[in-house]
This record gives structure tokens, C-alpha cells and sequence, in this order.
């Protein structure tokens, strides 16, 4: 019977895991199909505060492991895929196994949307990706586009032009989504390209099955185009990685888990929610660290209520 488990190693899970390894809690961290997180896919971080020269996001996730560790939390590559209530314990079942435990701080993020077009799974490694730090590199000298209109399509579109020959943001609206700085440094750069009111509407290839262009719809007119790219990067958002506990845990209409009182805790005594798996608004690093750190301290005083601590 563990006393804490936490699922996730993104800020929000590994803040968690400090905190309750310094609790002398011993967690067990699940680190899941994603381990890292969003931030270990990340580049310059430069508003995660103690970084006046900004840190390297698998650089930052790397330290914050090896801090919990240092105080004994404990890691196992393997993902959550159920949860049952018990009498003053909760099962949750990982590795084909059931772990009992007296609480569970779920940290385990969110995962990359989709566009939903034909051969989208078969294309993916193929010039088809959501992440621009992993495959960036492999596109030198050559056009690539973003889609999206975020602050995660701005980044993403930004950091291609060290890169890419040129960058075309591909985005439903007539402007972008993103935060101020974020848009001006995107369209201020020579080497981006924004394709406004438009949609890709199919995914074009060579003879080897590679990416070869997009077919992109305009929205307002109905006119379609080809635009020549050798990868698609897709920044349309995240879907939070909540499907194990549907029916179990009280979630919002985009199966984000709500939380209960303005603390971390859930609708089930002893389950806290901490993060992007909990969080629609904010989604910064900083803050699911806040929420990690929380929902360290809600389980800790959990557990002493229980007389486990």
C-alpha cells in the first residue's frame, strides 16, 4: 500500500514529487506515455523564474527528477489505465497490475489535438508531427508550415526558422490567438508567412509516401490552393489525458478534472488533480508547478487526517 502515487513527470508532477519526497512520503511516480511532459519537447524557457538567462526545457524537467529523487521519490515507466474507489484507499491499475494506495496526485497533462484529415496516423514521422524541438532539424533548406494560431503555433513557427527556407502559419482566423509578444515576434520575422482564414483540408505526398504539400481551403472565399511544404507541424491544442478516469472523477465538457473548494482535491476523498490535466487557462510551467506543489501539501494533510502520514 503506497501512500502517495503521482502520475506525470511534466512541472506539475515532479513539483509534487519533491514536495512529498521531502514529506518523507516516498511516492511512486508513474512517469507515463509522455514522460517529461510538453516541457521536455520545449527549447528556451524564459519565464520560469531563477533563469535570468532562460533554461532549456528538458534541461529544467531533467534537474526537477533528479531533485525528487535526491529526496526519495521513487520512478517506474508505466502508465495509469484505471482507477477504483476503495474503502479508505483508492486501486489504480499500471503495468497490467493493481497498486493500492492512500492517495494520487494526477499530474498526467495533456496530449497534442489533431487535425482529423485522411492518413493523419500513417503520416505522422512521415512530414507529419506536432513537435517542432524533435523534428525541427531534420528540415533544413526547406518550406514547412504551422498550423494553428496560439502562442504554441507562434513558438513553434518561430523556432522552425532557424531551420526551414520558410514558415507558413496557416490559421482559421484573420489574426492570431497568441499573446501580444508572441504574435509580433512570429509576424515580425521575414521567414514566416501567415495563411489567413484558411484550413488544410488534405495532406499531399510523393511517391514515397513522404510530405510533399498541403491543400489548404480558404474559409471566407472557398478557394483552394496547394501549398508546397516538406512537414506539417500541428499546434492546434491539447486534449488532457483523463480518459482513464471518466465515470470515476468529476470532469468539464473537455474532459478537464475539476478540482473542489480552491484546492487541488477531486470529487473522490484522497484523488488531487494538479496541472494541464486540471488547467485550461493558464497552462504555464510555472503554474503547474504551483499546482504540483499544492496538491503535495492537500495530500499530505489528507493522509495526516487519515492518521497515515
Amino acid at each position: 500500500m503506497e501512500k502517495v502515487i503521482i502520475l506525470g513527470t511534466g512541472c506539475a508532477g515532479l513539483t509534487a514529487a519533491i514536495y512529498a519526497a521531502r514529506a518523507n512520503l516516498s511516492p511512486l511516480v508513474l512517469e507515463g506515455h509522455e514522460p517529461g511532459g510538453q516541457l521536455s519537447t520545449t527549447t528556451l524557457v524564459e519565464n520560469f523564474p531563477g533563469f535570468k538567462d532562460g533554461v532549456m526545457g528538458p534541461e529544467l524537467i531533467m534537474n526537477m527528477k533528479a531533485q525528487a529523487e535526491r529526496f526519495g521519490a521513487r520512478f517506474e515507466y508505466s502508465e495509469c489505465t484505471g482507477l477504483k474507489r476503495g474503502d479508505g484507499f483508492l486501486d489504480i491499475e499500471a503495468g497490467g497490475k493493481w497498486i493500492g494506495t492512500r492517495t494520487l496526485i494526477v499530474a498526467s497533462g495533456a496530449s497534442a489535438k489533431w487535425l482529423g484529415i485522411e492518413r493523419e496516423r500513417e503520416l505522422r514521422g512521415h512530414g507529419l508531427t506536432s513537435c517542432a524541438t524533435c523534428d525541427g532539424a531534420f528540415y533544413r533548406n526547406v518550406p514547412v508550415c504551422v498550423v494553428g494560431g496560439g502562442d504554441s503555433a507562434c513558438e513553434e513557427a518561430t523556432f522552425l526558422t532557424r531551420f526551414a527556407s520558410k514558415v507558413y502559419l496557416i490559421h482559421r482566423r484573420e489574426g492570431l490567438r497568441a499573446s501580444k509578444v508572441m504574435a509580433k515576434r512570429a509576424l515580425e520575422n521575414a521567414k514566416i508567412e501567415p495563411v489567413w482564414n484558411s484550413a488544410v483540408s488534405e495532406y499531399l505526398t510523393d511517391t514515397e509516401g513522404e510530405m510533399r504539400a498541403v491543400k489548404v481551403k480558404n474559409l471566407v472565399s472557398g478557394a483552394e490552393a496547394e501549398i508546397e511544404v516538406k512537414c506539417v507541424f500541428v499546434a492546434i491544442g491539447h486534449t488532457p489525458n483523463t480518459a482513464p478516469f471518466k465515470g470515476v472523477l468529476d470532469m468539464d465538457e473537455n474532459g478537464y478534472l475539476l478540482q473542489q473548494g480552491g484546492t487541488t482535491a477531486t470529487n473522490v476523498p484522497g484523488v488531487f488533480a494538479a496541472g494541464d490535466v486540471s488547467d485550461h487557462r493558464y497552462r504555464q510551467a510555472v503554474t503547474a508547478s504551483g499546482q504540483g506543489c499544492a496538491a503535495a501539501l492537500d495530500a499530505e494533510r489528507h493522509l495526516a487526517d487519515m492518521g497515515a502520514a
